[in-house]
């Protein structure tokens, strides 16, 4: 008897990832890709199969650093496991690197950004260079010479992982370095020289903390020229096919994102391409941190979904005290509210993600996105370790055991909401943004009032949001609450609007009401805790 195995759920795989989380589903169609839908459901049933063992094989196998080859050269490579290769060529054909550079019609970003999700809740160490890679077009497209080269090869949906000259490979990417050891997140403190070298050729000297996917075939990099911090492509080979001066010191040995390479690196006389004006580095990258905040809301939202997924599974399967968990009253509370937050971060990343589908045409949408991205990834990122934490807990032991996986999604759970600018950053990010450009205040809330009268309950939240955000008295001290309040008028409104009804009572009576206790499982009574649950639950065997 003791070796029957009873009062345990089953694994929690073949399955379609996509289809079976019906926020995701809906908002695909809600926000313009729904041309997407079969590519879609291609990932999400991968994601739910195949490529589970993947993710667990590419974490348990972190990269390794190969400095020199055997006779003593130096090479600089990063070798990976082959599950992570995988991954990427999962991700890289699917153009979750690409699709709107290669696709721009209606929808592209919203497309991708609904594989991404999916493709994410398997490992996200696969997503860095993903994400860099995607995000370095609009930055390179500020020097049409330089995109003209790079482009074909970065948006090829051909993985080519050789440690090659890119124009000797099918496909190419992108990596980033920006920020030193005595700066961080203050980049202007930045101490790497560019000197000119002939025309918009530089050389690049320096060390930086920080380099993400080291194995990319080139970097966008911040460095003091002449003419002040300016941005530089710098790939890993020079054109006249011998390796760059770009030296890696060590990978990083990280809380989480293992799969994944982060690096010290540093440039000894490094050949690189001046993108954008000399001396307005910042605003020129900044094309790129848009779109990786972006891909930072996208990633702790499948993160959130993932973790959701499991609990909800486990408790419809596990019985204690002679009932199953999600029968439970005190459990269904718990998981119903973990189940809000993750509606609510799905809505709000795939509305970001429409606003960048607009934004090429829509001025108002291109405002939107800037406001809006920093808001989202700010609350969001800060939402997804609780919300994992609650999830772990609500397997009990068994989430505290690695084969769960479980306890690598807790790791990874603060990743997003450090880089790409922590939470303080963001938030400072968020009242520079509405100081510049007080029209992107409009634009919020023009967004946040299309559901004006809904429920005065949102109507009251907003009409105070607008007259605590026009009193700058300590606003920089206040800065987390009211972008807290922001994200919460924005997730609100979604719901109100497009969310499942009880979803959306939910979120309003314990998010703007103030009905709601400190941890998750506080949710008022009254709440249709099944359905929420029911909602957000996966079902095996349904597709």
């Amino acid at each position: 008897m003791t070796r029957e195995v009873t009062n345990q759920p089953p694994p929690l795989a073949g399955y379609d990832v996509f289809e079976q989380d019906r926020p995701l589903a809906e908002a695909l169609e809600r926000e313009g890709g729904g041309w997407a839908a079969e590519r879609a459901h291609a990932v999400g049933e991968l994601a739910g199969g195949e490529a589970i063992e993947w993710g667990f094989q590419a974490n348990e196998n972190p990269p390794r650093l190969r400095s020199h080859d055997r006779y003593g050269n130096r090479i600089d490579e990063v070798e990976f496991h082959p599950a992570w290769h995988r991954l990427m060529t999962v991700g890289i054909e699917n153009g979750l690197h690409a699709l709107p550079w290669r696709d721009p019609r209606p929808g592209a970003h919203v497309a991708r950004a609904a594989m991404f999700i999916a493709l994410a809740q398997v490992e996200q160490g696969f997503g860095c260079p993903i994400s860099m890679t995607y995000a370095s077009i609009p930055t390179l497209r500020l020097e049409p010479s330089v995109a003209v080269e790079w482009e074909p090869s970065l948006t090829s949906t051909s993985y080519d992982p050789r440690s090659t000259p890119a124009w000797q490979k099918a496909g190419a990417l992108c990596g980033m370095a920006m920020t030193e050891k005595q700066g961080g997140s203050d980049v202007r403190a930045n101490t790497t020289r560019a000197v000119r070298v002939g025309g918009g050729e530089f050389e690049l000297t320096g060390h930086k903390w920080f380099c993400s996917a080291p194995m990319s075939d080139a970097f966008l990099v911040l460095a003091q020229a002449p003419g002040g911090l300016s941005c530089f492509l710098l790939p890993r080979w020079r054109p006249d096919g011998t390796r760059n001066a770009f030296h890696i010191q060590r990978l990083k040995d990280k809380l989480g994102n293992r799969s994944n390479a982060s690096a010290e690196v540093e440039f000894d006389g490094a050949w690189a391409r001046l993108v954008g004006e000399e001396g307005r580095g910042v605003p020129t990258i900044i094309e790129m941190v848009n779109h990786t905040r972006l891909d930072c809301v996208l990633g702790s939202t499948g993160l959130m979904r993932q973790a959701v997924a499991q609990a909800t599974h486990h408790a419809a399967y596990r019985s204690v005290f002679g009932a199953r968990l999600i029968d439970q009253p005190l459990m269904r509370n718990v998981l119903a509210d973990l189940c809000v937050e993750s509606e609510a971060a799905t809505v709000a990343a795939m509305r970001l993600a429409r606003a960048y589908d607009e934004s090429a045409t829509d001025g108002g949408a291109r405002l939107l996105g800037r406001l809006a991205t920093a808001v989202v990834k700010y609350w969001v990122c800060k939402r997804t370790p609780s919300l994992v934490a609650e999830a772990l807990e609500c397997l009990g032991g068994n989430g505290f055991v690695e084969e769960s996986g479980m306890p690598r999604l807790y790791r990874e759970s603060p990743l997003n909401s450090i880089w790409e600018g922590s939470g303080n950053v963001i938030c400072l990010d968020v009242l520079r943004a509405m100081d510049r450009s007080p029209e992107s205040v409009d634009a919020f809330f023009q967004e946040v009032g299309r559901a004006e009268g809904a429920d005065p309950r949102l109507d009251a939240f907003a009409a105070k949001l607008r007259d605590e955000l026009a009193d700058r008295t300590e606003a920089e001290s206040r800065a987390r609450r009211l972008v807290e309040q922001m994200a919460l008028a924005l997730q609100a409104s979604l719901l109100v609007r497009h969310g499942n009804p009880a979803v959306a009572s939910a979120f309003l009576a314990s998010r703007l009401e103030g009905d709601h206790g400190l941890a998750f499982g506080t949710l008022p009574g009254g709440t249709d805790f099944p359905a929420i649950v029911e909602r957000a639950r996966p079902k095996l065997g349904t597709g």
